[in-house]
């Protein structure tokens, strides 16, 4: 077989990581097509380097990280010298210590560095076999790796039957059957004799040109079935012809010899002592080991290798149900309890003939070590089976509901539900029920963010309320969430109704926390107006700034609510600290779930403060750890940016997200949509346009939305000399913006007042306006700002005066990346008949995002390590991209970093 195409991926593969470029390759292809040979190539052309292997195991698919341990374990003398958090979560994972659950991603930087370190030395080739089997948070670590391997000379080659969601994206070759000539030659090296035509075609045809299946198909066939009788075998999948294949040579191999093998089938971590130990326990000597090996089926050296994935498969799936929970009763009596209980346990969950307490019992706990590990979708497993072997039916459904709360946490929303009904069927206690309601609740919350989760979590509130006032406040600020999601798609005055259900809440705990406040604000908010809920909402920001200083992690959980009350106070000191914490506080604790959420947040807060560039290089960071977790994609700093910058596809591009999150009733994502448009059309000053978004966008008050379009319609009205239609909305700034009091507010009102003024009483509200910006942090606004003045100055023939705004809005618009509005600048200037030289381009604008965000990093001072560690790279990569900075800005030292980047956006979130 030459393979010459693949083997020259893989060998172009080993050279980019000889010359010390890291890459990842999955190999895909179906069961015995010849991955697996190709690896062996691999491994055989790497002499040079270091390799590490493993191989995904189906029965193995519950224990997390337990595929990332076979890879990594020759590696693990090297854990001391990794950095504090990263040493401390891979122990963690893999059982070496106690402590809190790591989050997985910082396991994979743990990796990520680890690999990184080893291949100093030599090169390194790692090489992973049967991913479709791998357990999910080896899966998930290395997907990540996979995709931040760039200026390390390490090698990371899968292979898979089909990959799973993880690793969709990554760089992939499909391993295809064997041509027509190759395939028949290999056919005919294991039938000694002449084939008949029609046979031979047959096996051709249904083989497909799989390798392994026309090794194994004549294997077992007698000559007259390969004569002619094999024509009337019904057809069937190669993988299934392929076990049938093994099964047969299997019934040829002597008792003892296939209990031996049953039992290594069953023993995921190929420790051929305890194969052998727990062989003995079934009366098979040692001896009975040969006969496997004679046939080159099992070779029981240092590990338990099977030949083919599919062997072992063979092997289980031939066995009867008695013969397997035997192999497993075996296998537990054989594995030490003291050095390696959760195995031991999930042995005996495999030989439970009937319910067992005592067998549950100890996979709750099992699955307990799972989740302080980080294993949350092991510990949803264990918890499943525990339910299942549990006799007495109260403890079952309060089992099956851990399960299901531990799945939803483990992103596996349809087996959490599945996992609800269960603990419906049993005796719950009314706080069970009522907890239940609410985790079903949240489930359709997440995967729907519209209004169809609204019900059950009003009904899930009032059930609590009996029995936790905190967990029923927390229920009743979801369902205003819902309600808030849903916006205009949802029954009419649903928000009121809401926030007067969340109104006879129980009070909460004592002291208040600051979500207690958050909801009594919010209720006020919704029921009786913006002015009467605003104090509220302002003490709950403050609480949630104070616990933010505190390093509590409150922030964490309620900043997607927290964002929008801030955004519709106009308070941009709460809005920069709290997702400035959210930002570090993710980085520090590797909690990659939430990172994306609070760099999106964060990234919208860099946009208000002209810092473009930031922005961009936190909403690419977000787009990468969402294509690594499989998480919902967020657009909304990501359309907030383009709308900024005055892209013309802006408005059919959020036009078709809005479409997509309006099936599930998500009406807030209009208004969003709305809004950006209007300020892509305000920003080319195409004005009547512009009104029409804004007017669609004000038929509801979207929190965080609503204060912004109000802005957006009055500029448009105004410039677009339709003042009668912003006569409603200025007296609601007014009212908002009193109510809030910040200077981004105050400094608002002034603008739309000015916008709206005749004469020269103009003049002193643009200079109010001003004056409040330029204290604020919402300098993209304070451009515009200028704009709109100098606009003014010019139609009253205030040339020299109109200049020096115009030309201050050019510099700041063009600087931020505001294209339309600074060409909108530069129009007027040239109206004013000055020369507008073209922008020479920022020094931002030849680096790429990841290379301005690292090299701001590099000049607050941190180190290569220190950068990798909060952007979740390795240091030789982050040491590849600041070479290339340097190259860029001719710099030869860190220190010139200060005089060569623009002095914005450097806080490194």
């Amino acid at each position: 077989m030459d393979r010459q195409r693949e083997r020259d991926e893989l060998d172009g593969l080993l050279g980019d990581v000889r010359s010390g470029r890291g890459r990842a390759l999955m190999l895909r292809g179906e069961a015995g097509v010849g991955k697996s040979a190709l690896l062996r190539h691999a491994v055989e052309a790497a002499a040079d380097m270091r390799v590490a292997r493993a191989a995904g195991i189906e029965s193995e698919m519950e224990l997390a990280f337990a595929g990332l341990h076979l890879l990594v374990a020759p590696l693990l003398d090297r854990i001391e010298g990794l950095p504090g958090p990263q040493r401390d979560a891979l122990a963690v994972a893999f059982g070496l210590r106690q402590g809190p659950a790591p989050d997985r991603f910082l396991v994979g930087l743990a990796v990520l560095t680890l690999l990184a370190e080893a291949a100093e030395e030599r090169a390194l080739l790692c090489v992973v076999d049967d991913v479709q089997w791998l357990d999910q948070s080896s899966a998930q670590v290395l997907a990540f790796v996979a995709r931040r391997l760039l200026a390390e000379p390490v090698g990371l080659i899968f292979a898979a039957r089909e990959p799973g969601k993880q690793f969709h994206g990554l760089a992939d070759l499909e391993v295809r059957g064997l041509p027509k000539p190759e395939s028949l030659a290999l056919l005919r090296s294991v039938v000694p004799f002449r084939l008949d035509q029609r046979v031979r075609d047959r096996i051709l045809a249904e083989t497909n040109g799989n390798p392994l299946a026309l090794l194994e198909l004549p294997r077992g066939l007698s000559p007259a079935q390969l004569a002619g009788e094999f024509g009337l075998v019904e057809a069937q999948a190669v993988p299934t012809r392929i076990e049938d294949g093994f099964r047969r040579r299997l019934g040829a191999l002597p008792a003892e010899t296939r209990t031996l093998m049953l039992v290594a089938a069953a023993e995921p971590t190929g420790d051929p002592l305890l194969v052998l130990r727990a062989a003995g326990r079934l009366g098979v000597p040692s001896s009975a080991a040969e006969p496997a090996r004679a046939e080159g089926l099992l070779e029981l050296g240092v590990r338990a290798r099977f030949r083919h994935p599919l062997v072992r498969s063979a092997v289980y799936s031939a066995a009867s149900l008695p013969e397997r929970r035997a192999a497993h009763e075996a296998l537990a009596g054989a594995t030490d309890p003291a050095s390696d209980p959760d195995r031991r346990a999930w042995h005996r969950a495999h030989a439970a003939l009937e319910p067992d307490e005592a067998v549950a019992g100890e996979l709750e706990q099992v699955a307990g070590r799972a989740q302080a590990r980080g294993g949350i979708a092991a510990a949803a497993a264990f918890l499943r089976r525990a339910a299942e072997l549990t006799p007495d039916p109260a403890p079952r459904a309060a089992r099956a509901l851990a399960a299901g709360r531990a799945a939803f946490e483990a992103g596996a929303p349809e087996a959490a539900l599945e996992l609800l009904v269960s603990a419906e069927m049993g005796p719950l206690t009314e706080l069970q029920s009522a907890q239940l309601s609410r985790l079903r609740a949240q489930i359709v919350f997440a995967r729907r963010r519209g209004g169809e989760a609204l019900p059950l979590l009003l009904d899930a509130a009032g059930r609590l309320a009996s029995f936790d006032a905190g967990q029923a406040r927390e229920a009743y600020i979801e369902a205003i969430g819902s309600a808030v999601f849903a916006g205009r798609l949802g029954e009419p005055g649903v928000l009121r109704k809401v926030a007067e259900a969340a109104r006879t809440a129980p009070a909460g705990p004592r002291p208040p926390r600051p979500v207690d406040g958050l909801l009594d604000g919010l209720a006020t908010r919704f029921a009786e107006g913006y002015v009467e809920g605003a104090p509220q909402l302002q003490r709950a920001l403050r609480a949630f700034r104070r616990e933010a200083e505190r390093d509590e992690d409150d922030n964490m959980r309620w900043l997607w609510l927290t964002y929008l009350v801030a955004a519709d106070l106009w308070d941009d000191r709460t809005l920069h600290e709290l997702t400035t914490h959210a930002v570090r506080t993710a980085r520090e604790t590797g909690a990659l779930n939430f990172l994306p959420l609070a760099l999106t947040y964060r990234a919208a807060v860099h946009i208000f403060a002209g810092e473009f560039d930031a922005a961009a290089a936190l909403i690419e960071e977000s787009d990468a750890i969402l294509k690594v977790t499989g998480n919902s994609y967020l657009g909304y700093a990501s359309g907030l940016l383009l709308s900024w910058r005055g892209q013309a596809e802006v408005p059919a591009l959020l036009g078709a997200r809005a479409e997509w999150a309006s099936t599930w009733n998500e009406g807030r994502s209009i208004g969003g949509r709305h809004y950006a448009s209007a300020v892509v059309y305000n920003g080319s000053g195409r004005y009547r346009e512009a009104l029409t978004e804004a007017e669609r966008a004000c038929e509801y008050d979207d929190l965080g939305f609503a204060g912004f379009s109000l802005l957006e319609l009055v500029e448009a009205a105004a410039c677009g000399d339709a003042p009668e239609a912003a006569a409603a909305a200025l007296p609601q700034i007014e009212e908002r913006a009193t109510a809030s009091g910040t200077d981004w507010a105050l400094g608002m009102l002034a603008r739309s007042r000015a916008l709206l003024s005749g004469g020269q009483a103009a003049g002193p509200l643009y200079r109010e306006a001003i004056q409040h910006l330029q204290r604020s942090r919402a300098a993209a606004y304070l451009a515009r700002t200028h704009l709109v003045y100098g606009e003014w100055l010019r139609r009253e023939n205030r040339r020299a005066d109109a200049g020096e705004q115009l030309r201050t809005a050019y510099d700041m618009l063009r600087r931020f990346g505001a294209e339309a509005f600074a060409e909108r600048a530069r129009r007027e200037l040239l109206a004013l008949g000055e020369t507008v030289h073209p922008s020479t381009g920022s020094t931002p604008d030849r680096l790429t995002p990841r290379e301005l965000q690292i090299a701001r990093l590099a000049r607050t001072g941190l180190s290569n390590p220190e950068i990798a560690a909060r952007l979740f790279l390795s240091p030789r990569t982050v040491e590849y991209h600041l070479g290339k900075v340097f190259t860029k800005l001719a710099l030869t030292s860190r220190h010139q970093l200060s005089q060569a980047l623009p002095d914005e956006g450097h806080d490194g979130a």
